[in-house]
């Protein structure tokens, strides 16, 4: 069964052939929920491309966040209405593996993003977890001299991007036998989620020095928590969503990684746009990450509303 939202959708799926002309295309774009503002600012720039090339854009995402079973049955839709191409962010790498391989039977070209699993795709688009995640950490356990008590909230552990952050955050915390892990949480990726592990670890450490987050929303419900429970400590995140930002310019946030999922968007539907008209594409486009702080924000404060997409060879080098 088809489970969509008139939030969801930016137009009704049709039988399309194959064509070089944008004004022809219609692409599917699958994202992983509506709670995330990471993933509203994929499905924005995802807008913006079509407006700019004429292409038609159809929003897929989860009613329940990052549900395998909906995502599926978005999958098994998409096959029947047979866009033109899929933009895909699997909501589970291991679990999406045979929805995948549908889509590659079916013919149905596919822009992998973010979340890196098997099956045939015209190009990857994401950014390196890994290094985001090492990123991350260093600029944390330099902040704080190498030294003191910190406590890790994790994203959603099936997920890939927290997987390779993690394992970032375990090649720092080699580099600084200082910094002592007093325990981790599981927050999902979601705010609420991270407010409860948050509470549970505040419960159980009287002292908690910092706060390894493994994204923006995650932080902002830390902060909830500590808020809350009367308690301070140094927070960090990646995404570079703007509530995040904010937080950074009234100081209660240390800094965050640019995992940058508006310019994501951009990237993988011109890159959905460029196969369709038989334009040349490198197997894998990885943008850079970049840590956002007090000397630089005040690029990030412009509404993701109000943001340009980057053109093409700005990203793909």
């Amino acid at each position: 069964m088809r489970t969509l939202t008139a939030a969801m959708i930016s137009g009704a799926m049709t039988l399309c052939s194959f064509s070089a002309s944008a004004a022809d295309m219609t692409i599917a774009v699958f994202t992983k929920n509506l709670t995330n503002p990471a993933y509203e600012a994929f499905r924005i720039a995802a807008d913006q491309i079509a407006r700019t090339t004429g292409a038609k854009v159809v929003h897929f995402v989860p009613k329940h966040p990052d549900n395998v079973d909906e995502q599926k049955a978005m999958v098994d839709q998409v096959i029947k209405d047979r866009p033109d191409a899929v933009i895909f962010i699997p909501v589970d790498d291991v679990a999406m593996v045979d929805s995948v391989k549908k889509l590659n039977d079916a013919k149905i070209p596919v822009v992998l993003v973010s979340n890196p699993l098997p099956g045939q795709f015209v190009t990857y688009v994401g950014a390196d977890d890994f290094e985001i995640g090492y990123r991350e950490a260093r600029y944390l356990f330099d902040n704080m001299g190498g030294k003191g008590k910190i406590a890790v909230i994790e994203g959603t552990p099936a997920a890939p991007t927290n997987r390779e952050r993690v394992r970032g955050y375990q090649r720092a915390l080699a580099e600084f036998p200082g910094i002592d892990v007093l325990g981790s949480g599981i927050g999902n990726y979601q705010q609420p989620d991270a407010r409860r592990a948050m509470e549970k670890l505040l419960a159980e450490h009287p002292q908690i020095d910092a706060v390894l987050s493994a994204n923006d929303s995650m932080a902002l419900g830390v902060l909830e928590a500590l808020k809350a429970a009367n308690r301070t400590a140094i927070v960090i995140g990646i995404n570079g969503i703007l509530p995040a930002v904010k937080q950074i310019e009234t100081g209660a946030i240390l800094a965050t990684v640019d995992f940058n999922m508006f310019k994501i968007g951009c990237t993988a539907t011109r890159a959905a746009v460029r196969y369709l008209k038989r334009e040349p594409l490198p197997d894998k486009v990885l943008l850079p990450a970049e840590v956002i702080d007090r000397t630089n924000y005040k690029a990030w404060l412009v509404p993701v509303d109000q943001r340009t997409c980057p053109e093409w060879s700005q990203v793909a080098r």
